[in-house]
């Protein structure tokens, strides 16, 4: 069944055609259960065919995906801290809990705004957080960007590799791949993480 549905996206995404890929990846970073796992790749496939731009499909994904982040962050401005400052007590969150992660995304929200689109499930999330601390909106955007850049350009490729080494376009063979990349990016975050660390001690332990 998910073949015959990678087969229906194939086709549907060059009937759509790039602002297919935006309508799509907005879709996919918002709440809706659109996989960029499933929409990059087609795009990156048809490129290796020659029927679509690399470079402009991540674009376009990219552009997608800041749609998407836009949508949650506002929304979580307009409902849900009024919602969590009214009803949070009810599950465990205390006003006092909620300044502290006010505290903590207004020091680090930029990093986690930036990692948090790199891994499935926190990549969809990681906009509410963002909008109800309310994060500047042109930061959001900028660290928004560079992370979906980076994932929508690996989706992409893995899409634009198999285009160019199998005939079809499978399901097993972009979840491998895709496996692969996120096993590959947890070190590299812990590193990226661990540097951070150090320069936020070693700029908080230099004399005012």
């Amino acid at each position: 069944m998910l073949e015959r549905f990678i087969d229906w996206l194939l086709r549907t995404l060059l009937d759509l055609g790039y602002p297919g890929i935006i309508a799509l990846m907005a879709m996919e970073s918002s709440i809706l259960p659109v996989p960029s796992e499933l929409v990059m790749p087609p795009a990156g496939y048809w490129a290796a065919k020659g029927q679509m731009s690399f470079p402009v499909a991540v674009i376009c994904g990219v552009l997608g995906s800041i749609i998407g982040a836009l949508a949650n962050y506002f929304g979580a401005q307009l409902i849900g801290w009024p919602l969590l400052q009214r009803y949070g007590r009810y599950v465990l969150l205390s006003e006092k809990n909620l300044q502290r992660s006010e505290r903590f995304f207004a020091q680090h929200g930029e990093i986690s705004t930036l990692i948090g689109r790199l891994f499935p499930v926190i990549r969809h999330l990681i906009s509410i957080p963002a909008g109800l601390h309310r994060m500047p909106l042109p930061k959001f955007v900028l660290y928004t960007g560079i992370g979906a850049a980076a994932w929508c350009a690996i989706l992409t490729f893995i899409g634009y590799f198999l285009g160019q080494h199998e005939g079809v376009l499978r399901s097993e063979e972009i979840h491998r791949y895709v496996t692969w990349v996120i096993l590959a990016l947890i070190p590299i975050t812990l590193i990226v993480v661990l540097i951070y660390v150090r320069r936020r001690r070693s700029r908080n332990a230099l004399p005012s």
